[in-house]
């Protein structure tokens, strides 16, 4: 057989093990892994490098309204082109229900605005915030919808956000009947809301006190009360961002007595602390849970090796620098960073590079687990029939994170100067490749909603 692409040379990692095979990729699937030479239309040789499977970045946040008309700053194509450039080859992003509408409207709008627009695959989580029978009722229709998972905040009521305990149950328990997974934004935000307005009365409007108004105990308050309600219903709950030691060691305990509890953290936890918030510089730092200290950031590169944390999610949601600084204190500052190209190459420099990961399982935590857990069936690894998403990456391509170089449509970088080593030089989606040594070669619209089935 001819094949439409074959890659040669390298050395493909999945989370089962490491092996040098040649690809044979045909009508966007991967249909050969071969020992023997394989004959294509286009071949690539990746001597050298590694050939992983396309990322899955499971949580994101593209053109997200905030207040005032402000948005995050990457929309739907800047921001999967920018993905494309990171080796990033799906995305979750959300369906956040507006005012006045029902979540399968606001599914319906959130996919009007990224259909046109995306240049890699993409799915929904669904995201409730009107707190009525009306919504539990939309429940097994979003589920046959393809949207299987489901989000709720518990912090933010004054944005109208926040879901109270009893609400969380009723998800908790309709969501699981039906297949799905409840995803949580776990901070106590009754704690928050009080410390916020203490300090702000004191005159403590300084960026650290964003750190002060959300400490380790309101996370993992949250998070304590909700394991309980779903071990109640023998549920399973997903931890989004998870910040702190507190935190981890609420679900570790969890699931040693058997419950399906998961988590996922973000690069930026895992590399800068608290004191980020000391300088002029803080409040580009600031995102919800804050960083924390220096025993959190240990806590969780160790929670990743050993499995007790399930996925890296970029949490990507950007903003320039002049809507960062024009906010005159803490609480007005729009949260969220910026990371959905930097995830991979940060993970494989601090974490394979530093002997803090191995390979497989940095495959586990950025693709191979977000596809279990979101149900995306044909993703997560090199194996026959999934979809041809994959990643060559130079293991020693070095070179320091600059802003001016990178893809995100904003005018600064967390990790600006910062010397990472391994990079993707190449990304392909089902079996086209749309970014090869720095260019991009993909088309807008291009990417395709995947529709997702209830667990098993």
């Amino acid at each position: 057989m001819r094949y439409d692409l074959v890659i040669r040379g390298g050395e493909v990692v999945n989370p089962t093990g490491v092996q040098r095979c040649a690809i044979g990729i045909k009508g966007g699937k991967i249909a050969a892994l071969s020992l023997e030479p394989l004959e294509g239309e286009e071949v690539l040789d990746a001597s050298g490098k590694l050939v992983l499977p396309g990322v899955i970045d499971s949580h994101v946040h593209l053109e997200m309204p905030v207040n005032d008309g402000l948005r995050s700053a990457d929309d739907f194509f800047t921001g999967t082109v920018a993905a494309a450039f990171g080796g990033v080859t799906t995305l979750l992003d959300f369906a956040m229900q507006a005012p006045g509408q029902s979540e399968l409207e606001s599914i319906s709008a959130r996919r009007a605005a990224a259909d046109p627009k995306v240049v890699i695959d993409y799915s929904l989580h669904a995201n409730f915030t009107d707190q009525s029978p009306a919504s539990l009722a939309e429940i097994p229709k979003i589920i046959a919808s393809g949207i299987t998972s489901f989000k709720l905040l518990t912090a933010y009521r004054r944005r109208g956000l926040m879901v109270d305990t009893g609400f969380l149950y009723a998800v908790l328990e309709r969501v699981s009947a039906h297949g799905g997974l409840v995803m949580l934004h776990a901070e106590d935000g009754y704690i928050n809301e009080y410390l916020m307005e203490r300090l702000l009365s004191e005159g403590k409007t300084g960026w650290i006190h964003h750190y002060e108004s959300r400490p380790n105990s309101v996370e993992a308050a949250a998070i304590a009360s909700a394991i309980e309600i779903a071990k109640g219903l023998g549920a399973p709950l997903y931890i989004v961002h998870l910040s702190t030691k507190e935190g981890l060691e609420l679900i570790e305990q969890a699931r040693r007595a058997g419950y399906p509890i998961y988590a996922e953290t973000c690069p930026h936890y895992l590399e800068f602390t608290k004191e980020e918030y000391l300088g002029e510089t803080g409040p580009e730092y600031i995102m919800s849970p804050p960083l924390r200290g220096e025993a959190d950031r240990e806590a969780l590169w160790a929670g990743l090796a050993k499995g007790a944390i399930d996925v890296v999610a970029s949490e990507h949601c950007p903003f320039t620098r002049a809507q960062k600084r024009s906010a005159r204190t803490f609480a007005e500052v729009p949260s969220g960073v910026m990371g959905i190209e930097t995830m991979l190459p940060y993970l494989f420099s601090e974490g394979v590079s530093k002997g803090r990961l191995g390979l497989t399982k940095l495959i586990e935590l950025l693709s191979a687990s977000p596809a279990r857990l979101f149900g995306l069936k044909g993703k997560g690894a090199i194996a026959l029939g999934k979809d041809a998403d994959l990643v060559i990456l130079d293991p020693d391509l070095e070179r320091p994170v600059r802003a001016a170089e990178l893809h995100m449509n904003t005018d600064y970088n967390i990790y600006e100067g910062k010397l990472l080593r391994g990079w993707p030089i190449i990304t392909i989606s089902r079996g086209e490749i749309i970014m090869k040594d720095g260019v991009f070669l993909g088309s807008m619209g291009r990417g395709r909603f995947i529709s997702r089935p209830r667990a098993s």
